[in-house]
């Protein structure tokens, strides 16, 4: 095996306790383009904690039809809904905003704070060699998934100990565990749904809650992402004062011929209108940042076919994105990932 070693990290003092934060968001393609998308793609695609399939089967699919053809149409989605400002997808935008924003309230406390993306740049494994090279010999990495699943986070866990099983000299690591039901992440949601409905011309007749899909055979295996989004729900409901019927759950993006968790968004929104349900609102729970998945899919796709079928007004309720109320959660769970070691 190869060791990665840093010269310029081994004049670092060791042994004086600094801590660092590390955030882990999914990943986005580095440009807009075929070749940058197809890239990402296939290392997301390629992950047998996403892709469960045996990769006798999954690869010669992968490789011979679906990054052919689906870089393209993706390409497409990301075109429409790109920072043309910085050249770069929202979610990259947003995880660094939330970086630094984590890292000016921990700055007192000499805690630096790294960002990176499971897929694609910057890497776990640069990520955790910038906070090494800034003295950290502790670090508390956060997924950016309020709901635990094995596609999501604890594949970043992966990634992370996978960068780290090439280090000599490892710090020792900390993963946070999921937050469906956080109070400070609850608040954070109802406030934004509040703060949405408070800038529309006339209340919605319905707000739609949707999460990302999940396959039910991975459920069945034991993943906790369904009962986790529930939890979510629960909580969410209450601090709303809403029921079931006013506030339903949903799932989006699924990829494949297998059976997902249940309503589907798309068919479940598009219905609506012959419910006499003309305006809807749509909140991602799920989602820490707007990304191609919230302001494409939903903001995008859904809300034409939702016209298309008679509706009038589909708006969503932006992710928590940068706002204040998202850092005063990121700071509670790295002070909370951090007891014991901050003063060690």
């Amino acid at each position: 095996m190869r060791y990665l070693f840093d010269p310029a990290s081994a004049a670092q003092p060791y042994g004086h306790g600094k801590c660092g934060v590390l955030l882990v968001n999914l990943g986005t393609p580095d440009a807009a383009s075929v070749e940058s998308v197809r890239r990402y793609l296939g290392e997301f695609l390629s992950d047998t904690r996403v892709i469960e399939t045996s990769k006798l089967i999954w690869q010669p699919i992968l490789r011979g039809i679906v990054l052919r053809t689906r870089p393209a149409k993706s390409l497409e989605a990301y075109r429409r809904i790109w920072n043309e400002d910085r050249d770069e997808s929202p979610l990259r935008t947003y995880t660094r905003a939330q970086a630094e924003l984590l890292s000016a309230r921990l700055a007192a406390d000499g805690v630096p704070v790294a960002w990176a993306m499971r897929y694609g740049a910057p890497s776990l494994g640069d990520a955790i060699a910038t906070l090494m090279r800034q003295g950290c010999e502790r670090i508390v990495s956060i997924p950016l998934y309020p709901q635990y699943s094995a596609t999501t986070t604890a594949t970043a866990n992966d990634q992370a100990f996978r960068a780290l099983m090439r280090l000599r000299r490892q710090p020792a690591f900390r993963t946070a565990p999921s937050f469906p039901d956080d109070p400070l992440y609850i608040r954070a949601l109802a406030d934004s749904v509040r703060d949405h409905v408070a800038t529309l011309p006339t209340r919605p007749d319905l707000i739609v809650a949707s999460f990302h899909g999940l396959p039910v055979q991975y459920v069945k295996a034991g993943d906790p992402y369904d009962a986790e989004c529930r939890r979510t729900m629960v909580a969410l409901r209450a601090a709303l004062s809403l029921d079931e019927a006013q506030l339903p759950l949903t799932f989006q993006s699924r990829f494949g011929p297998t059976k997902w968790l249940q309503p589907y968004t798309a068919p479940f929104v598009e219905a609506l209108p012959k419910r006499g349900i003309r305006s809807v609102s749509v909140i991602m729970p799920g989602f820490l940042a707007d990304c191609i998945e919230t302001l494409d899919e939903i903001g995008n796709e859904l809300r034409h076919a939702f016209v298309a079928a008679g509706g009038e007004q589909l708006s969503l309720v932006p992710c928590l994105n940068d706002q204040p109320a998202l850092i005063d959660l990121l700071e509670a769970l790295a002070r909370r990932e951090l007891g014991g070691w901050l003063g060690a």
